[in-house]
């Protein structure tokens, strides 16, 4: 009498389990790396090397997002300041703090300061912030009031439905070119800002991407 179904079959419900774990390790494993907290860790406030207070730089003395960030506008990365623009003042200012002990060494050695990096895009999305900055997003877009900081904190969750709410809508978080590191700046009222930002999207040739193409590359 012949069988219905080969010997081989006796195997099958324990390979359909071994597979049905593997798979699951494998969903598991993808959704931990890529929807890790380390980009949407609002709240995320690292101890840094040097007690650097934006509210006070930024915000009391109103210094420039752009002089410490110097390549934000040309670069796809927004760099950190290196040492020499610290001691640009600080050469002056607080000159032998104890506090700035790790800048004055960067300095003199050419290490670099080892800066907590808060803000952070997963290795497959790419982003550009020239791109931004010059079609008038503001720096607190996705980094908040940074200005009234003593502590840099991780404000926005920078994922991707996150990204793709102002690329739906980019009227409504364009401001003139000038007030992009203004972080203070408001229009004067929603329609101010519906009018303000329609107007930009078409002088600007504004079409942010909304395809996965746009951002994964």
């Amino acid at each position: 009498m012949s069988y219905l179904f080969p010997k081989s079959a006796n195997r099958l419900p324990l390979q359909i389990v071994i597979y049905l774990f593997v798979l699951g390790g494998i969903a598991t494993a993808g959704v931990t790396y890529y929807m890790t907290p380390k980009y949407t860790r609002v709240g995320y406030s690292p101890v840094q090397p040097v007690p650097f207070s934006h509210a006070l730089h930024a915000g009391q003395l109103g210094i420039d997002c752009r002089y410490c960030h110097s390549n934000v506008e040309n670069s796809p990365h927004s760099n950190s300041p290196t040492a020499q623009t610290c001691m640009n003042c600080h050469s002056q200012v607080k000159a032998n703090s104890p506090l700035l002990a790790v800048v004055r060494h960067s300095y003199e050695t050419g290490e670099p300061v080892p800066w907590v990096w808060i803000h952070q895009t997963p290795d497959y999305v790419y982003f550009n912030h020239a791109i931004h900055v010059n079609r008038g997003v503001s720096c607190v877009e996705c980094h908040g009031r940074v200005d009234q900081m003593d502590v840099v904190t991780h404000a926005k969750p920078l994922s991707m439905g996150f990204c793709l709410d102002c690329h739906r809508d980019p009227a409504s978080h364009l401001r003139p070119r000038s007030e992009v590191t203004n972080l203070a700046w408001q229009a004067p009222s929603p329609q101010a800002q519906a009018a303000m930002g329609r107007q930009f999207v078409h002088d600007w040739n504004v079409r942010p991407p909304q395809s996965c193409s746009g951002c994964h590359r």
